[in-house]
């Protein structure tokens, strides 16, 4: 990305990611509660036209902090000061837990989501609640703005997530994913975005849509971040995974990379749902083909076989069948706080038959064993992440794209590169077969740094005043404090209090 001059170390410590953190703190350069403060103020400054927070508490994020810096280093963690955005719906003892609905304002369960479990046992600190829509599950987006023009939408469900990360509040966070609601939100916000391997993560103490697909996810400006995760998450390959018998394996050869993509055998599948394509995907996925080609990777066109055709259409099914049962509980004891959508759900499932969920359930678990012997061939596929850039508006956009990879379970990752006509980020994706995520990953690395230093679009670092135009399509809520100076509105380098704060429905104090 674009060059700047290097930043102070504590005073800029927000445009650092977290691997580049991690090394500073283990060096004794940077504490955890100086790289935590560098995030309040970023927050401070921000978050009245970002919105990206639910919940944040700067005391306890500070108490956090010391108490992490008390730490003997011989007992760190690997993901020691770690600060992680958490998406509203995964449980955390010390916070509320509110999932954008009015019957759960201010509730606070003071449980831990399994992977938040894990994260503290790392070392993280957690940092607040990202916003979401409600229960994660409609396409009415909550407060939050996209960071790179606040008249558009930052996607979702994982709304906060991706425009905290985007907007340098926080290097990483978790959302959740159903459908598309981590790789929209990371193609919408310029971020990485990662949805593993189906069932590879623990889902207890995260709020459910459906059983069949929902994944915890990451948000991150770098995959080193994503690496340091997935490592914490034992997301490691098994060799001994076998490959079909007439597919030939995977051709990495070399797992550590060299940050070179010479070599790399991809395939470009843009499957049925290309005619949704705008210009700017479309200009992407050209654009991404002919660099990968010319730094010397094979690049195939593969259209999946027809027998796919009805992914999208049992996708639905088994949705509204599980949204049903999701749903119901809440439908009986909190009706009048739910919306319409969730309603629909609760009363009607979709109107389809359990026959039809099973069809549909059957159908697609027999498909993703052809996906992975169709994919085992390369080292990952290119693949759209969204229709085009971020649209104008509240609603969250398309997840046509994302929505049969959800189905199949494959992991897929999301990579920033590439800009749309209003000069908002464009991401791809790439995705691997079933339990390679150690694999994609691997890939994503110098084929992210790629499309990021020759995409097109350049990642930038707003200040206050940078978006007082689009800011005036939604007035902002009062500042709190601010603290940071309005020089940053420029590329970056390769550094790559508020208490009971609801941009779901409430104010910031």
């Amino acid at each position: 990305m674009g060059a700047a001059q290097a930043p102070s170390v504590a005073e800029d410590a927000h445009l650092l990611t977290a691997a580049e953190v991690l090394g500073y703190i283990r060096a004794g350069e940077l504490t955890v509660e100086q790289y935590a403060q560098a995030l309040l103020d970023r927050i401070a400054e921000r978050d009245s036209q970002v919105r990206a927070w639910a919940y944040l508490d700067r005391n306890h994020v500070l108490e956090q902090a010391r108490a992490l810096d008390a730490v003997p280093f011989e007992q760190r963690g690997p993901l020691h000061g770690m600060p992680i955005g958490v998406k509203d719906v995964i449980y955390t003892k010390d916070m509320p837990t509110q999932f954008n609905s009015g019957a759960y304002k201010g509730d606070f369960p003071k449980v831990d989501a399994a992977p938040i479990k894990l994260l503290r046992a790392a070392g993280a600190l957690l940092l607040g609640k990202t916003t979401t829509t409600e229960f994660a599950a409609t396409g009415e987006g909550p407060a939050t703005r996209n960071p790179h023009d606040l008249s558009r939408t930052p996607g979702g469900s994982s709304s906060g997530s991706g425009a905290s990360v985007g907007d340098f509040q926080v290097p990483v966070a978790l959302g959740t994913q159903t459908g598309g609601s981590v790789i929209r939100p990371a193609c919408f916000n310029g971020t990485y975005g990662f949805k593993p391997t189906w069932g590879r993560i623990s889902r207890e103490g995260l709020k459910f849509f459906s059983v069949t697909y929902d994944t915890l996810g990451f948000f991150a400006r770098g995959v080193d971040d994503l690496v340091l995760l997935a490592d914490a998450f034992g997301l490691h390959d098994d060799a001994s995974l076998p490959a079909a018998p007439t597919t030939p394996p995977a051709r990495l050869s070399r797992q550590s990379l060299d940050g070179s993509v010479d070599g790399l055998r991809l395939a470009v599948v843009r499957t049925l749902m290309w005619p949704h394509a705008g210009a700017g995907t479309r200009a992407a996925m050209d654009r991404a083909a002919a660099l990968l080609r010319a730094r010397g990777a094979v690049v195939d066109d593969v259209d999946l076989p027809p027998d796919f055709d009805r992914l999208p259409a049992w996708y639905d099914v088994v949705l509204a069948h599980e949204g049903g049962a999701a749903f119901l509980p809440e439908y009986r004891a909190n009706r009048a706080h739910l919306g319409a959508l969730l309603v629909g759900y609760a009363e009607t499932s979709g109107g389809h038959s359990h026959r039809a969920y099973l069809e549909a359930l059957d159908g697609i678990a027999a498909l993703r064993p052809r996906a992975d012997a169709l994919f085992s061939g390369y080292d990952a596929v290119l693949t759209p992440s969204a229709p085009d850039e971020a649209p104008l508006g509240a609603t969250t956009g398309s997840y046509l794209f994302c929505k049969m990879w959800s189905a199949l379970h494959v992991p897929v990752l999301n990579m920033p590169g590439f800009q749309g006509a209003h000069g908002m980020p464009i991401g791809l994706s790439l995705l691997a077969p079933r339990y390679r995520d150690a694999q994609l990953l691997a890939v994503a690395a110098p084929v992210g740094a790629l499309f990021e230093a020759e995409g097109g679009w350049t990642r930038r670092v707003h200040n206050k005043a940078s978006s007082t135009a689009a800011a005036a399509v939604a007035p902002p809520l009062p500042m709190t404090t601010t603290t940071m100076s309005e020089r940053f509105d420029v590329p970056t380098s390769n550094y790559g209090g508020v208490h009971g704060a609801s941009h779901n429905n409430g104010t910031i104090s």
